[in-house]
């Protein structure tokens, strides 16, 4: 058998043989955890309209249809129905950026076994998932598919898309390489489509007002310790994957700390941008447990959606 294909096969092998650990883990989590509830932390947007019927005492007042009620003088109410199936589009922006990391993990393997996490979260409850992936070399889509097979494919699909190039480059982070025009016919109507990447301070991308009044769309980041915040006691010799060089960080610099703390800004408040809600952003360390961060996630999601 040549070596590339032998590469090929035992890489396939690692990503199952890792999908079918975190599938254990995140069974584990809805069965003990979530407790079958993960389905209401989605509740809002995922609804299909059925009727306007009479408004009666406890409904809730927001579904009020102010058209219908001023015209028969009377209050009613649209009815909605929960949509049978939950549709995830996960749209993963490999960015070279992503390979930087001060410890153990990159950011970039922490954020694949986050979306690795999300679908398997899918497969377990039985829902479509599919997902995207672009880098600058291209993109690879993979509609929303059900059942448990299927979406341990797509993942290991996902896992096993070629590592962008860094050598000897500048890379082009103001604008994304992400296809939004075809994300718009990915998948149905009033899908989750949560999108997984590094969002560098930069505009809006082009028909993205479009998406999320056609998706509910939540925004899923990694950081590094150090870019939360340099070491303060000490000069570092690092690799800059965006520039393709090595950079001095100096934590003792007045000056390169203040520059840190504006992009950290900047960042954020172009990551807040683009998910105003703060039950649409999730941000996890790469020195945290992935799985834990996303249960405390639909927790809090699914407490809102109590609370309304």
């Amino acid at each position: 058998m040549p070596a590339t294909v032998q590469e090929r096969t035992s890489l396939v092998t690692s990503q199952l043989a890792l999908l079918r650990q975190l599938e254990w883990r995140v069974r584990h989590a809805v069965e003990n955890v979530l407790s079958g509830e993960y389905r209401s932390a989605f509740r809002g947007r995922g609804m299909e309209f059925d009727q306007v019927v009479k408004y009666t005492y406890g409904d809730d007042i927001r579904d009020i249809d102010w058209n219908v009620t001023a015209r028969l003088g009377e209050p009613y109410r649209k009815k909605f129905i929960e949509e049978r199936e939950v549709s995830l589009l996960l749209v993963f922006e490999d960015s070279v950026s992503l390979q930087f990391g001060s410890g153990a993990q990159s950011k970039r393997e922490a954020l694949l076994e986050l979306a690795g996490l999300v679908m398997m979260l899918g497969a377990v409850n039985r829902d479509r998932v599919g997902f995207l992936h672009a880098s600058e070399q291209g993109y690879t889509l993979k509609e929303p598919v059900r059942g448990r097979g299927q979406i341990l494919h797509a993942a290991a699909t996902l896992l096993g898309q070629p590592v962008p190039a860094i050598e000897n480059r500048e890379s082009k982070i103001g604008n994304s390489y992400i296809p939004w025009r075809l994300l718009a016919r990915a998948a149905p109507r009033h899908s989750i489509m949560i999108w997984l990447g590094d969002f560098p301070p930069r505009v809006e991308p082009e028909g993205w007002s479009v998406l999320t009044r056609r998706y509910q769309t939540m925004g899923f980041r990694v950081d590094d310790p150090w870019e939360r915040e340099l070491p303060f006691d000490r000069t570092l010799t690092t690799y800059d994957p965006v520039a393709g060089r090595l950079v001095t960080l100096n934590g003792t610099s007045a000056a390169q700390r203040a520059a840190h703390a504006e992009w950290v800004k900047l960042r954020e408040d172009s990551f807040r941008s683009l998910f105003p809600a703060p039950l649409s952003r999730l941000v996890v360390g790469t020195d945290e447990e992935r799985l834990e961060a996303l249960v405390r996630f639909f927790h809090a999601r699914m407490a809102a959606g109590r609370r309304r």
